[in-house]
C-alpha cells in the first residue's frame, strides 16, 4: 500500500560538520564520521571520501564522504539533524561536562537526469590544495572550488590526487544539494502529512544527544533511549534506524488511511 520514495534506492552524500563547542565539536564531528562509516561498512557498502577538513586536535570541521550500497539512503535519511553531545572534554581540568553539537545532512546522490545544470550558471576555479594530504596533492593544482551562482551554493573537493577526480566529485555534491533544495520545496507542500523532524532533513533543531557519563543515546524524535553508547559510536546503529523507520512508517499509513497515529513519548525531558 505504501510506495517506496523514489530516492531510497541511491547512494547517500553525508555531509557532517561542526557546530556549536569549538574543538571539541570537531572532535566529536571525527567520532560521527566514523560511525558512520563502520555502519556502512559493516553492510559491505563502500566509503569515498569527497573532501575533508581536519581539526588541530585530531577531529574535523568538515567531512564530505560517498556512501555507495543498496538501499543507503532508505536506511540513513534520518539521520539528518543536530546531533548533540555531552561529555568532559580532554581539555577540561575541573571535570565539568559541556555539550556541543555536530550537524548532519544526508541527501540522495543526484544522478544528472534528475537535473539540468546550465554550465554558464557554474563559477569553477581550480587551486593548489591546502593542509594535510602529502607532496602530491600539496605540489599541484588539483582542487576544484565550483560555485553555482543562481543559488550561491559552493563546493570544495581536494581529496583526490587528479583534478578531474575532483571536479567530478565536486559536481555529485553539488547535484546532491541541488536536488536537496528542490525535494525540500516539494515537501513543503505536504508538511502536514509527516512529523516535522522523521524525514524532513531539518536542521533547526537537535534529533539525538550523546551522553558520555550516563553511556546513553537519545533520539528525541522518537522517545527512544539506549544505554549502549560505546557499541553505537563503534557503528551498531541498527537499533535505532530500525525504530525510526517503523515510525515513519505508521505515519505513512496514518497519512494514507487516515487513521489517528497513536500517541508516543518524546525524550525531551531527557537532559
Amino acid at each position: 500500500m505504501i510506495p517506496p520514495e523514489a530516492t531510497d534506492s541511491r547512494n547517500t552524500v553525508f555531509e557532517i560538520r561542526a557546530g556549536t563547542g569549538g574543538e571539541e565539536a570537531a572532535l566529536f564531528a571525527g567520532e560521527l564520521a566514523r560511525m558512520y562509516q563502520k555502519y556502512a561498512e559493516g553492510r559491505g557498502w563502500k566509503v569515498e571520501p569527497l573532501s575533508t577538513s581536519p581539526s588541530e586536535r585530531g577531529g574535523c570541521r568538515e567531512a564530505i564522504f560517498l556512501v555507495t550500497g543498496t538501499d543507503a539512503y532508505k536506511q540513513l535519511k534520518f539521520e539528518s539533524g543536530v546531533h548533540r553531545v555531552q561529555r568532559v572534554p580532554v581539555t577540561e581540568g575541573s571535570g565539568r561536562i559541556h555539550t556541543s553539537t555536530v550537524t548532519v545532512a544526508v541527501l540522495p546522490e543526484a544522478e544528472e537526469v534528475d537535473l539540468r545544470i546550465d554550465p554558464q550558471d557554474l563559477e569553477i576555479t581550480v587551486q593548489r590544495a591546502s593542509g594535510p594530504g602529502g607532496q602530491g596533492v600539496n605540489t599541484t593544482d588539483s582542487a576544484v572550488r565550483i560555485i553555482h551562482k543562481p543559488t550561491g551554493l559552493m563546493v570544495y573537493c581536494a581529496d583526490g590526487r587528479s583534478q578531474l577526480k575532483n571536479k567530478a566529485s565536486a559536481m555529485s555534491v553539488l547535484r546532491s544539494r541541488l536536488l536537496q533544495l528542490e525535494e525540500e520545496k516539494e515537501r513543503a507542500k505536504y508538511a502536514a502529512q509527516r512529523r516535522s523532524q522523521i524525514g524532513t532533513g531539518d536542521r533547526s533543531e537537535r534529533i539525538r544527544t550523546y551522553n558520555f557519563p550516563q553511556s546513553r543515546c537519545t533520539d528525541h524524535r522518537i522517545g527512544l533511549t539506549l544505554h549502549s553508547l560505546p557499541q553505537i559510536l563503534e557503528g551498531n546503529i541498527g537499533p535505532l534506524i530500525a525504530e525510526l523507520q517503523r515510525v515513519d512508517f505508521e505515519e505513512r499509513f496514518a497519512a494514507l488511511t487516515g487513521q489517528p497515529v497513536s500517541p508516543r513519548r518524546r525524550a525531551d525531558d531527557e537532559d
